[in-house]
């Protein structure tokens, strides 16, 4: 059994970012620009937010923190993204999900230009990637097939089985395992809340991508041997042994999978990583107009 090391990959990767920074520095370039907006005092969301920060700091991007307080109207905050879509030295930016209950995701989402949208939400860069055009991937989703490629896991052929269907996950993992691409190829079935007798379909898998949000949700009875595990789930359980009184688990029993499969990530230090990386990767992306050009 192989561990898929997402901290020890994404250091390399953030190596490799810096190197193509230094050179674009080098030749009197414009220096990579992501800007954050953060709304709120949501506790995990600054802990992503600070994170995302200070991998800029590593790979020498230049890094803007724009917070915003929670009362803050859908307007104001609309009008934020306009700003942000309009100042050329900005290359791309994310709005942190969740925003506040008043404010309406979807129409914020709309409203960033896809041009600048390295997190891959808007539906244009949705539909782009659906039809295999060059575009911002989703980061996790992105993280999770760059992981695949750098460890060498053949896909072609294979059975993926997604358990989840989030925008943000599940649906666009079905669709990049599914296409005609190095890491894809894949027979695919994406799994939830409504499918019957689940656990006999996990079992059909060769490629297991478990991000349904139910800490040790998937159990060794539920994959067959060999299979490839990538767990997307970070979950917080309560133990009074831990220092701060709860400790992280993924989607996957890791413990009793681990005895069986053939690859495997690790909850935390898997996909997490890779998902701050692959934003950094957008944003090159977008620094060089790869996607859109000019």
């Amino acid at each position: 059994m192989t561990i898929i090391d997402g901290k020890d990959l994404s250091q390399k990767i953030k190596s490799e970012i810096a190197i193509e920074v230094e050179k674009i520095k080098s030749a009197g370039g414009k220096t990579p620009h992501l800007a954050a907006v953060l709304v709120g005092e949501n506790p995990a969301s600054k802990v992503y937010v600070r994170n995302k920060v200070r991998s800029c700091e590593q790979v020498g991007f230049k890094s803007s923190l724009v917070q915003k307080d929670i009362d803050i109207t859908e307007e104001e905050l609309l009008e934020t993204v306009h700003f942000l879509n309009n100042d050329p030295d900005i290359d791309g930016f994310i709005v942190q999900l969740p925003l506040p209950k008043h404010i309406n995701e979807e129409l914020v989402t709309l409203a960033i230009d896809p041009k600048k949208d390295v997190d891959g939400f808007h539906p244009v860069n949705f539909g782009r990637m659906a039809l295999g055009l060059p575009c911002y991937l989703p980061a996790t989703p992105f993280g999770i097939v760059t992981m695949l490629d750098r460890y060498n896991i053949e896909t072609s052929g294979k059975h993926a089985v997604v358990i989840g269907r989030s925008n943000i996950v599940g649906t666009p993992m079905s669709i990049l395992l599914s296409r005609k691409a190095k890491i894809g190829n894949c027979t695919v079935t994406i799994t939830h809340s409504r499918t019957k007798d689940l656990p006999s379909v996990v079992r059909q898998a060769d490629i297991i991508i478990a991000a349904i949000g139910i800490p040790n949700f998937v159990k060794a009875d539920m994959v067959k041997e060999g299979a490839v595990v990538i767990d997307v789930g970070i979950n917080r359980v309560d133990d009074d042994t831990a220092k701060r009184g709860y400790r992280l688990v993924g989607d996957v029993d890791y413990q009793g999978v681990s005895e069986k499969c053939s690859f495997i990530t690790p909850v935390p230090g898997g996909v997490g990583p890779m998902t701050v990386t692959s934003l950094m990767l957008n944003t090159l992306k977008a620094s060089r107009k790869e996607i859109y050009g000019e």
